[in-house]
Parts: structure tokens; sequence; C-alpha cells
């Protein structure tokens, strides 16, 4: 216990004091310049000027924010259309049309606030130094602000995909590790050792079930999702489940690991909630935007399978992503899941030996 008594605090405070926060900053953005002009040009300066844009795409056509918004890649587009220049030198109104990415209600929100806040900033200095005094009540840019998969950016469909993948980890990974503990304290596993069963048929054992358990689960908290808390289910269920897979084989691995280093089951239980699900809660972008963090912090957090199951479900429930769209973030998650099942595996069978 002397580790979740003293070193236990010290992570969580650690992992608080940096990724607790709700403010929005280093926002992905693309931009589609259809006009090429030294005012749009500045335009577009005004936002990766800012210090809330870090990373930005330059697309030549609108249809190429497409893929980069179902992907997760931006979260905010720019369209400048043509003759952006002219009708701002003339005095005429002229749409830029804004694309936010509602997947996460908060983010949008916050993204459209700052993007207005640059356009009339834009706006405003532009009218003052270029316009004659006469027609300067007229505000020469359009804001058309369209937001994609939660038209309502309600944050319910932002929420409730991730509570899906919280609620799994706890569960399998808590009931799980303090099962196999339990076979330790009332002596059963000693008996087990003694019996013809091989090492991977036990391991199988007391691990198949839980797997189960987590199919089940999946169910019903999409349904309860869907149908009670109106989320949009825009993709496929079977999809959900062949994905939920490497998710499960993750979070199962992981229980495996701490029984292997737990003795009761209060240990088991304290050492999976205070060393894996609240920092993985933390860090997967659950609540928290993963680019707000230190740099190092968002390095830490590619080694998180919930950070990718969240996007995984995210993607499924409200962009309807395919398997081809979601290939690489299962292709991680499955590799973390074999590499911590094998190692866990390894431990399991040594404490056994």
């Amino acid at each position: 216990m002397f580790p979740v008594i003293f070193i236990a605090p010290i992570l969580q405070l650690i992992l608080l004091g940096y990724a607790a926060t709700l403010d929005i900053k280093n926002l992905s953005l693309a931009v589609c310049d259809l006009d090429r002009t030294t005012l749009s040009r500045e335009l577009i300066q005004g936002f990766t000027g800012s210090r809330y844009f870090s990373t930005v795409y330059a697309v030549n056509v609108p249809s190429e924010i497409d893929p980069l918004i179902d992907k997760n890649k931006v979260n905010l587009a720019l369209v400048i259309p043509y003759d952006f220049a002219r009708s701002i030198r003339i005095g005429e109104s002229r749409a830029v049309q804004v694309l936010v990415d509602g997947s996460d209600a908060n983010t949008a929100n916050i993204s459209l606030s700052y993007a207005q806040r640059i356009i009339n900033r834009f706006t405003q200095a532009h009218l003052q130094n270029n316009l004659p005094v006469e027609i300067a009540t007229i505000t020469p840019i359009d804001a058309r602000q369209r937001v994609w998969y939660n038209a309502e950016i309600r944050s319910a469909n932002f929420m409730v995909p991730g509570v899906v993948c919280l609620v799994l980890m706890v569960i399998t990974i808590a009931l799980a590790a303090m099962a196999i503990v339990k076979e330790k304290e009332i002596g059963t596993l000693e008996q087990l050792i003694v019996t013809p069963i091989r090492p991977y048929q036990l391991i199988i054992g007391k691990l198949a079930p839980f797997t189960i358990i987590g199919y089940i689960i999946v169910t019903i908290v999409v349904a309860l999702a869907h149908y009670w808390f109106r989320v949009p289910f825009e993709g496929s269920l079977l999809l959900l489940y062949f994905l939920t897979f490497g998710y499960l084989l993750s979070t199962l691995g992981l229980a495996l690991f701490v029984s292997t280093v737990s003795r009761t089951q209060q240990q088991a239980m304290f050492t999976a909630v205070f060393f894996v699900v609240l920092p993985f809660m933390y860090l997967s972008g659950f609540v928290f935007p993963i680019e707000n963090m230190p740099r190092i912090i968002q390095y830490v957090t590619y080694l998180i399978p919930l950070r990718y199951f969240i996007e995984i479900v995210r993607g499924i429930f409200l962009k309807g992503n395919t398997f081809t769209i979601l290939l690489p973030r299962f292709l991680i998650m499955l590799t973390f899941g074999i590499v911590i099942m094998s190692f866990s595996i390894l431990r399991f069978r040594k404490k056994l030996e």
C-alpha cells in the first residue's frame, strides 16, 4: 500500500495540474484561400498569428476540408471566397465561411468565439484604415458559421460517447483485477496450479467472462445513449463491436498486470483506480482537451488506449466514420493491447510457477 498512499497523490496532483484545464488553445486550422490576395492573407494572418491556433493546413478547394475534419486533424476551417478583396475595397458585404467540428461541444463554442473575434478585429482595422467615412458603417465581412456533426452543440453528444469508453474501462480493469486477486486471497489459485490446467487455459478462463461482460456493457450503454439521451448514432454498430476488441485487449491486459503486482483486493482496487483509471481519464481527452496540455504531456497521451477508443466511439456516433478512417487508431490500440497483454501473461505465468 506504500505506493498507493504516498506516490498516487503526488501523481494525481501533477496530472491535474497540467491536464485539468478547460482553456482552449493550440487549435488546428484548415485554410482554403480562393482569393489569394494581400487582404485574404492578412485575414489568415489574424488566425495564424494568434495564440489560439498552432497547426495550419492549407487546402486548394473546400472539398479537401471534409477528410481533415473526419480524421480529427482540424478543429476549425476557414474558407475565403473569390473576389474577397475587391468586395472589401468597394464596401460590399462578402461572406467568409467558418466550419467547426461540433463533436466536441466545448471546443466548438470557444473556437467559434475566437474566429468571430479575429474577423471582427480585421473588419474594424480595415474600416478605420481604408474605407471612406461615408461607408464606414458597412460591415464588409459576413461570417457564415457552420457546425458539423453536432449542429446544436449539445454537450451530451460529446460527453455520453466518452462515458461509454470510461465505463467499459472501469468495469474491465477494476473488476477483472480484483477477481483474479481474490483467487489468491481465498487460496483457490494455488489449488488450480496443481491441476492439469495449463497456464494459458487458466488465463483465458479468467479473462473471457469479462470480455463477454464488456460487450454486454457496450450494448447497454450505447442503447441508453441513443434512445435515452438522444445522441445520434450515425455509424455501424458491428464496426463498433469489432473495434472494441482492441480496446478490451488493452484493458484486460492492464487488469492482468495489476493482479500480478497486488496481493489483496483492496490493493488491486486502489492500484487500478489511482494508477490506471484516473490518469487515463485525465489524459485521454475525455474531459480536458489534449491540445491544451504541455507538449511532453501530449506525448504521454499517445500511450493511452482510451484516447484512441474515445476518438473511435465519437467518430462512429457523431460522424459515421468508416473502418478506413478509424483503422490507424485501431492498429495503435491493438498494438498496445498485444504488448501489455503479452507482458502481463509472462508475469502471471511466472507468478504461477
